[in-house]
Protein backbone atom coordinates (compact mmCIF):
# COMPACT_ATOMS: atom_id res chain seq x y z
CA UNK A 1 0.00 0.00 0.00
CA UNK A 2 1.23 3.45 -0.79
CA UNK A 3 1.90 6.50 1.62
CA UNK A 4 -1.32 7.91 3.83
CA UNK A 5 -2.97 11.43 2.85
CA UNK A 6 -1.99 12.47 6.14
CA UNK A 7 1.62 10.42 6.84
CA UNK A 8 3.71 13.04 8.34
CA UNK A 9 0.93 14.93 10.17
CA UNK A 10 1.88 14.97 14.01
CA UNK A 11 -1.46 15.38 16.09
CA UNK A 12 -1.69 15.64 20.15
CA UNK A 13 -4.77 15.06 21.18
CA UNK A 14 -5.67 16.11 24.65
CA UNK A 15 -9.11 14.90 25.72
CA UNK A 16 -11.71 12.34 26.36
CA UNK A 17 -15.12 10.77 25.35
CA UNK A 18 -16.49 11.60 22.37
CA UNK A 19 -15.99 14.68 20.09
CA UNK A 20 -12.11 15.29 20.45
CA UNK A 21 -10.80 11.96 19.98
CA UNK A 22 -13.68 10.71 16.96
CA UNK A 23 -11.88 13.41 15.43
CA UNK A 24 -8.39 12.14 15.87
CA UNK A 25 -9.65 8.98 14.89
CA UNK A 26 -10.26 9.97 11.80
CA UNK A 27 -6.79 11.52 11.34
CA UNK A 28 -5.23 8.83 12.27
CA UNK A 29 -6.74 6.43 9.72
CA UNK A 30 -5.46 8.73 6.85
CA UNK A 31 -1.79 8.44 8.51
CA UNK A 32 -1.73 11.11 10.73
CA UNK A 33 0.49 10.28 13.83
CA UNK A 34 -1.56 10.44 16.56
CA UNK A 35 -0.57 10.95 20.26
CA UNK A 36 -3.31 10.97 23.17
CA UNK A 37 -2.70 11.72 26.22
CA UNK A 38 -4.97 10.13 29.16
CA UNK A 39 -4.42 10.14 32.70
CA UNK A 40 -2.81 7.83 34.74
CA UNK A 41 -4.44 4.57 36.01
CA UNK A 42 -7.42 6.12 34.92
CA UNK A 43 -7.35 6.97 31.40
CA UNK A 44 -10.02 7.73 28.67
CA UNK A 45 -13.56 7.13 30.30
CA UNK A 46 -14.74 5.59 27.50
CA UNK A 47 -12.48 2.73 28.41
CA UNK A 48 -15.10 1.62 30.42
CA UNK A 49 -18.52 2.37 28.71
CA UNK A 50 -21.01 0.31 27.58
CA UNK A 51 -20.36 -2.99 26.49
CA UNK A 52 -16.64 -4.42 28.35
CA UNK A 53 -14.50 -6.98 28.01
CA UNK A 54 -11.46 -8.17 29.64
CA UNK A 55 -11.75 -4.69 31.43
CA UNK A 56 -11.74 -2.70 28.61
CA UNK A 57 -14.86 -1.74 26.64
CA UNK A 58 -15.36 -2.72 22.76
CA UNK A 59 -16.02 0.92 21.82
CA UNK A 60 -12.42 1.98 23.18
CA UNK A 61 -10.73 -0.12 20.59
CA UNK A 62 -12.49 1.37 17.61
CA UNK A 63 -12.54 4.95 18.52
CA UNK A 64 -9.20 4.74 19.50
CA UNK A 65 -7.43 2.50 16.75
CA UNK A 66 -4.13 3.96 15.09
CA UNK A 67 -3.36 5.95 17.80
CA UNK A 68 -0.49 5.84 20.55
CA UNK A 69 -1.68 6.12 24.11
CA UNK A 70 0.62 7.86 26.63
CA UNK A 71 -0.08 8.90 30.06
CA UNK A 72 0.42 12.40 31.93
CA UNK A 73 -0.77 13.87 34.94
CA UNK A 74 -2.56 17.56 32.81
CA UNK A 75 -2.78 18.91 36.97
CA UNK A 76 0.17 18.68 37.91
CA UNK A 77 3.40 20.97 36.63
CA UNK A 78 5.51 18.34 35.86
CA UNK A 79 2.78 17.02 33.54
CA UNK A 80 2.20 20.32 31.81
CA UNK A 81 6.14 20.91 31.56
CA UNK A 82 6.42 17.44 29.59
CA UNK A 83 3.38 18.92 27.00
CA UNK A 84 5.18 21.95 26.55
CA UNK A 85 8.09 19.67 25.48
CA UNK A 86 6.34 17.61 23.44
CA UNK A 87 4.38 20.39 21.44
CA UNK A 88 7.72 21.50 19.94
CA UNK A 89 7.10 18.11 17.57
CA UNK A 90 3.20 19.08 17.01
CA UNK A 91 1.41 20.38 13.64
CA UNK A 92 -2.19 19.91 15.39
CA UNK A 93 -3.44 19.74 19.38
CA UNK A 94 -7.11 18.54 19.78
CA UNK A 95 -8.59 19.42 22.48
CA UNK A 96 -12.04 19.25 24.20
CA UNK A 97 -12.21 20.14 27.81
CA UNK A 98 -14.34 23.37 28.82
CA UNK A 99 -12.68 26.54 27.80
CA UNK A 100 -10.28 27.87 30.53
CA UNK A 101 -9.24 24.74 31.78
CA UNK A 102 -5.99 24.55 29.47
CA UNK A 103 -5.11 28.08 30.42
CA UNK A 104 -5.29 27.17 33.82
CA UNK A 105 -3.10 24.22 33.57
CA UNK A 106 -0.38 26.59 31.59
CA UNK A 107 -1.22 24.55 28.52
CA UNK A 108 -3.27 27.60 26.52
CA UNK A 109 -2.89 28.64 23.42
CA UNK A 110 -0.83 31.75 24.05
CA UNK A 111 1.21 29.30 25.81
CA UNK A 112 1.83 26.80 23.47
CA UNK A 113 2.21 29.54 20.14
CA UNK A 114 5.21 30.69 21.67
CA UNK A 115 6.79 27.29 21.76
CA UNK A 116 5.57 26.44 18.30
CA UNK A 117 4.37 29.34 16.53
CA UNK A 118 2.94 27.29 13.74
CA UNK A 119 0.77 25.28 16.10
CA UNK A 120 -2.53 24.74 15.23
CA UNK A 121 -5.56 23.55 17.95
CA UNK A 122 -8.72 22.38 17.68
CA UNK A 123 -10.79 23.23 20.62
CA UNK A 124 -13.97 21.53 20.88
CA UNK A 125 -16.34 22.77 23.56
CA UNK A 126 -20.26 22.44 24.28
CA UNK A 127 -21.03 26.18 23.44
CA UNK A 128 -17.61 27.62 21.88
CA UNK A 129 -14.95 29.86 23.34
CA UNK A 130 -16.52 32.77 24.08
CA UNK A 131 -20.45 33.84 24.45
CA UNK A 132 -22.32 33.93 27.58
CA UNK A 133 -22.49 30.10 28.05
CA UNK A 134 -18.55 29.48 27.45
CA UNK A 135 -18.28 28.15 31.10
CA UNK A 136 -21.61 25.52 31.16
CA UNK A 137 -20.57 22.11 30.76
CA UNK A 138 -21.89 21.05 27.60
CA UNK A 139 -22.28 17.41 26.06
CA UNK A 140 -23.50 16.40 22.63
CA UNK A 141 -27.12 16.02 23.92
CA UNK A 142 -27.34 19.72 25.00
CA UNK A 143 -25.90 20.91 21.73
CA UNK A 144 -28.54 18.12 20.25
CA UNK A 145 -31.38 20.28 21.94
CA UNK A 146 -29.60 23.64 21.70
CA UNK A 147 -28.74 23.44 18.31
CA UNK A 148 -32.67 22.01 17.07
CA UNK A 149 -32.20 18.46 16.12
CA UNK A 150 -33.96 16.88 18.83
CA UNK A 151 -37.31 19.74 18.77
CA UNK A 152 -37.93 17.92 14.85
CA UNK A 153 -37.31 14.41 15.81
CA UNK A 154 -40.35 12.08 17.30
CA UNK A 155 -43.86 12.11 16.90
CA UNK A 156 -45.83 15.23 17.02
CA UNK A 157 -47.91 13.41 19.71
CA UNK A 158 -44.69 12.01 21.69
CA UNK A 159 -42.07 13.89 23.71
CA UNK A 160 -38.63 14.60 21.33
CA UNK A 161 -36.22 11.90 21.06
CA UNK A 162 -32.80 11.22 20.38
CA UNK A 163 -31.50 9.88 17.44
CA UNK A 164 -29.57 6.49 18.69
CA UNK A 165 -26.16 7.50 18.22
CA UNK A 166 -23.71 10.48 20.01
CA UNK A 167 -24.79 12.63 16.73
CA UNK A 168 -23.77 15.90 18.29
CA UNK A 169 -20.35 14.83 19.16
CA UNK A 170 -20.02 12.80 15.50
CA UNK A 171 -20.29 16.03 13.80
CA UNK A 172 -18.59 18.19 15.83
CA UNK A 173 -15.63 15.88 15.12
CA UNK A 174 -16.23 16.06 10.83
CA UNK A 175 -16.08 20.04 11.83
CA UNK A 176 -13.23 19.51 13.91
CA UNK A 177 -11.24 17.51 10.81
CA UNK A 178 -12.65 19.86 7.98
CA UNK A 179 -11.33 22.73 10.27
CA UNK A 180 -7.80 21.20 10.78
CA UNK A 181 -7.42 20.24 7.22
CA UNK A 182 -8.12 23.68 6.13
CA UNK A 183 -5.92 25.24 8.56
CA UNK A 184 -3.26 23.31 7.62
CA UNK A 185 -3.73 23.78 4.04
CA UNK A 186 -3.87 27.48 4.85
CA UNK A 187 -0.21 26.94 6.93
CA UNK A 188 1.88 24.34 4.67
CA UNK A 189 0.17 24.70 0.90
CA UNK A 190 0.09 28.42 0.73
CA UNK A 191 2.98 28.62 2.88
CA UNK A 192 2.13 31.43 5.28
CA UNK A 193 3.23 29.04 7.95
CA UNK A 194 0.77 30.73 10.30
CA UNK A 195 -1.05 28.41 13.51
CA UNK A 196 -4.37 29.71 14.44
CA UNK A 197 -7.63 27.94 16.77
CA UNK A 198 -10.14 26.29 15.24
CA UNK A 199 -12.92 27.08 17.54
CA UNK A 200 -15.71 24.13 17.53
CA UNK A 201 -18.91 24.21 19.33
CA UNK A 202 -21.46 21.17 19.59
CA UNK A 203 -24.52 23.30 19.42
CA UNK A 204 -23.31 25.34 16.22
CA UNK A 205 -22.45 21.90 14.42
CA UNK A 206 -25.66 20.39 15.04
CA UNK A 207 -27.19 23.95 13.83
CA UNK A 208 -25.64 23.62 10.51
CA UNK A 209 -27.67 21.33 10.00
CA UNK A 210 -30.64 22.45 10.21
CA UNK A 211 -31.36 22.76 6.11
CA UNK A 212 -33.54 25.71 5.81
CA UNK A 213 -35.68 26.36 9.24
CA UNK A 214 -34.10 29.58 9.81
CA UNK A 215 -34.78 31.33 6.22
CA UNK A 216 -38.44 29.62 6.88
CA UNK A 217 -38.84 31.05 10.30
CA UNK A 218 -37.14 34.67 9.02
CA UNK A 219 -39.31 35.36 6.38
CA UNK A 220 -42.48 33.58 7.10
CA UNK A 221 -42.68 32.36 11.17
CA UNK A 222 -42.72 28.78 10.19
CA UNK A 223 -41.41 26.66 13.15
CA UNK A 224 -41.03 23.29 11.97
CA UNK A 225 -42.09 20.93 14.36
CA UNK A 226 -41.93 16.73 14.53
CA UNK A 227 -43.29 14.63 11.81
CA UNK A 228 -42.42 11.36 12.58
CA UNK A 229 -40.92 9.38 9.45
CA UNK A 230 -42.51 12.09 6.67
CA UNK A 231 -40.91 14.94 5.22
CA UNK A 232 -43.13 17.51 4.72
CA UNK A 233 -42.54 19.56 1.70
CA UNK A 234 -40.86 16.69 -0.28
CA UNK A 235 -43.43 14.06 -1.69
CA UNK A 236 -43.74 11.49 -1.54
CA UNK A 237 -41.01 10.61 0.91
CA UNK A 238 -41.93 8.14 4.18
CA UNK A 239 -41.62 4.31 5.46
CA UNK A 240 -44.41 2.21 4.68
CA UNK A 241 -45.51 -1.02 6.13
CA UNK A 242 -45.63 -4.10 4.14
CA UNK A 243 -47.50 -7.49 3.73
CA UNK A 244 -44.96 -9.41 6.26
CA UNK A 245 -44.62 -6.54 9.13
CA UNK A 246 -41.35 -5.60 7.60
CA UNK A 247 -40.89 -1.49 6.49
CA UNK A 248 -39.50 0.43 3.43
CA UNK A 249 -38.21 3.79 3.11
CA UNK A 250 -39.38 5.08 -0.36
CA UNK A 251 -38.24 8.68 -1.67
CA UNK A 252 -39.99 9.44 -5.00
CA UNK A 253 -40.33 12.80 -4.13
CA UNK A 254 -38.49 13.27 -8.20
CA UNK A 255 -41.12 14.06 -10.69
CA UNK A 256 -40.52 11.40 -12.84
CA UNK A 257 -39.36 8.69 -10.47
CA UNK A 258 -43.00 9.60 -8.96
CA UNK A 259 -44.43 8.68 -12.16
CA UNK A 260 -42.71 5.44 -12.42
CA UNK A 261 -43.95 4.89 -8.38
CA UNK A 262 -47.38 5.24 -9.58
CA UNK A 263 -46.71 3.09 -12.75
CA UNK A 264 -45.61 -0.20 -11.03
CA UNK A 265 -48.21 0.84 -8.48
CA UNK A 266 -50.43 0.41 -11.52
CA UNK A 267 -51.99 3.94 -11.12
CA UNK A 268 -51.30 5.64 -14.49
CA UNK A 269 -53.89 7.71 -13.98
CA UNK A 270 -52.36 9.07 -10.86
CA UNK A 271 -48.79 9.66 -12.24
CA UNK A 272 -50.21 11.76 -15.45
CA UNK A 273 -52.52 13.51 -13.05
CA UNK A 274 -51.37 17.36 -12.98
CA UNK A 275 -52.25 17.77 -9.58
CA UNK A 276 -49.30 15.99 -8.92
CA UNK A 277 -47.32 17.27 -11.48
CA UNK A 278 -44.39 18.50 -9.01
CA UNK A 279 -43.52 18.59 -5.62
CA UNK A 280 -45.12 21.59 -4.38
CA UNK A 281 -48.40 20.19 -5.99
CA UNK A 282 -47.87 16.78 -4.48
CA UNK A 283 -47.28 18.32 -1.00
CA UNK A 284 -50.44 19.37 -1.09
CA UNK A 285 -52.01 15.66 -1.30
CA UNK A 286 -48.91 14.17 0.94
CA UNK A 287 -51.97 12.76 3.26
CA UNK A 288 -53.58 11.09 0.23
CA UNK A 289 -50.26 9.46 -1.84
CA UNK A 290 -48.79 8.06 1.88
CA UNK A 291 -52.60 6.48 2.20
CA UNK A 292 -52.30 5.22 -1.55
CA UNK A 293 -48.24 3.72 -1.33
CA UNK A 294 -49.63 2.24 1.99
CA UNK A 295 -52.44 0.55 0.94
CA UNK A 296 -50.47 -0.82 -2.14
CA UNK A 297 -47.00 -1.81 0.13
CA UNK A 298 -49.29 -3.82 2.61
CA UNK A 299 -50.40 -6.34 0.00
CA UNK A 300 -46.88 -7.08 -0.90
CA UNK A 301 -44.11 -8.71 1.48
CA UNK A 302 -41.30 -6.38 1.51
CA UNK A 303 -38.40 -8.58 -0.73
CA UNK A 304 -41.59 -8.36 -3.66
CA UNK A 305 -41.64 -4.63 -3.19
CA UNK A 306 -38.10 -4.17 -3.02
CA UNK A 307 -37.60 -6.28 -6.67
CA UNK A 308 -40.81 -3.78 -8.01
CA UNK A 309 -39.28 -0.93 -6.98
CA UNK A 310 -35.21 -1.61 -8.01
CA UNK A 311 -36.89 -2.65 -11.47
CA UNK A 312 -38.56 0.45 -12.16
CA UNK A 313 -35.54 2.45 -10.29
CA UNK A 314 -37.26 4.29 -7.73
CA UNK A 315 -35.02 4.41 -4.51
CA UNK A 316 -36.26 2.29 -1.66
CA UNK A 317 -34.60 0.47 1.16
CA UNK A 318 -35.03 -1.85 4.32
CA UNK A 319 -34.61 -0.55 7.57
CA UNK A 320 -31.21 -2.06 8.76
CA UNK A 321 -30.15 -3.77 12.33
CA UNK A 322 -26.44 -3.88 12.70
CA UNK A 323 -27.54 -7.81 12.11
CA UNK A 324 -28.62 -6.71 9.00
CA UNK A 325 -25.45 -4.44 7.94
CA UNK A 326 -23.21 -7.39 8.73
CA UNK A 327 -25.07 -9.75 6.48
CA UNK A 328 -25.38 -7.33 3.54
CA UNK A 329 -23.47 -8.03 0.38
CA UNK A 330 -23.16 -4.57 -0.90
CA UNK A 331 -21.47 -3.54 3.08
CA UNK A 332 -19.28 -6.50 2.50
CA UNK A 333 -17.95 -5.79 -1.19
CA UNK A 334 -16.99 -2.15 0.17
CA UNK A 335 -14.57 -3.51 3.01
CA UNK A 336 -16.88 -1.75 5.54
CA UNK A 337 -17.16 -5.00 7.63
CA UNK A 338 -13.59 -5.17 8.85
CA UNK A 339 -12.16 -7.79 11.14
CA UNK A 340 -9.39 -6.55 14.01
CA UNK A 341 -7.11 -8.29 15.69
CA UNK A 342 -7.37 -7.62 19.26
CA UNK A 343 -5.34 -8.76 22.02
CA UNK A 344 -6.37 -11.16 24.43
CA UNK A 345 -9.62 -10.89 22.85
CA UNK A 346 -9.35 -11.81 19.21
CA UNK A 347 -11.16 -11.07 16.20
CA UNK A 348 -13.56 -7.87 16.72
CA UNK A 349 -15.07 -6.28 13.91
CA UNK A 350 -15.02 -2.18 13.13
CA UNK A 351 -16.40 -0.54 10.63
CA UNK A 352 -14.33 -0.32 7.47
CA UNK A 353 -12.61 3.50 6.36
CA UNK A 354 -14.37 6.36 5.21
CA UNK A 355 -14.40 7.87 2.31
CA UNK A 356 -12.18 5.58 -0.04
CA UNK A 357 -9.50 7.68 -1.87
CA UNK A 358 -7.76 5.63 -4.70
CA UNK A 359 -4.21 6.88 -4.18
CA UNK A 360 -3.46 7.44 -0.53
CA UNK A 361 -6.55 5.23 1.28
CA UNK A 362 -6.29 5.05 4.68
CA UNK A 363 -6.44 1.85 6.76
CA UNK A 364 -6.77 0.01 10.00
CA UNK A 365 -3.01 0.12 11.59
CA UNK A 366 -3.74 -1.75 14.98
CA UNK A 367 -6.72 -1.36 17.70
CA UNK A 368 -7.35 1.05 20.50
CA UNK A 369 -3.89 0.61 22.48
CA UNK A 370 -3.42 -0.30 26.21
CA UNK A 371 -3.34 2.46 28.78
CA UNK A 372 -0.18 3.75 28.99
CA UNK A 373 1.46 1.52 25.64
CA UNK A 374 3.73 4.24 23.98
CA UNK A 375 4.47 6.22 27.03
CA UNK A 376 8.12 5.31 26.96
CA UNK A 377 8.25 5.25 23.17
CA UNK A 378 7.22 8.89 23.32
CA UNK A 379 9.22 10.16 26.11
CA UNK A 380 12.00 8.40 25.28
CA UNK A 381 11.88 9.45 21.09
CA UNK A 382 10.29 12.78 21.57
CA UNK A 383 11.09 14.63 24.72
CA UNK A 384 14.29 12.51 24.71
CA UNK A 385 13.99 11.87 27.95
CA UNK A 386 16.24 8.84 30.12
CA UNK A 387 14.84 5.34 31.36
CA UNK A 388 16.34 6.89 34.47
CA UNK A 389 14.18 9.96 34.10
CA UNK A 390 10.91 8.29 32.83
CA UNK A 391 11.07 5.79 35.82
CA UNK A 392 11.36 8.60 38.14
CA UNK A 393 8.26 9.78 36.84
CA UNK A 394 6.17 7.10 37.02
CA UNK A 395 7.23 6.74 40.68
CA UNK A 396 6.23 10.16 41.47
CA UNK A 397 2.89 9.20 39.17
CA UNK A 398 3.31 12.19 36.57
CA UNK A 399 3.38 9.36 34.00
Amino acid sequence: MGKKALEGLRVLEMGQLIAGPFAARLLAEFGAEVIKIEAPKKGDPIRTWRTVENGTSLWWYLQSRNKKSITIDLRKSEGQQLVRKLIEDIDVVIENFRPGTLEKWGLGYDVLKSINPSLIMVRVSGYGQDGPYREKPGFGSIGEAMGGMRYITGYPDRPPTRVGISIGDTVSALYAVIGALMAVYHRDVKGTHEGQIIDVALYESVFSLMESTLPEYGRTGLIRERTGSSLPGVTPSNTYPCKDGKYIVIGANGDTIFKRLMNVMGRPDIAEDPRFANNAKRSEHADYLDQLIEEWTLRHPFMEIMKFLDEAQVPAGSIYSIEDIVNDPHYQARDMIRDVEVEDIGILKMPGIVPKMSETPGDIEWAGPRLGQHTKEILSDKVHLSEEEIKELQEKGIV
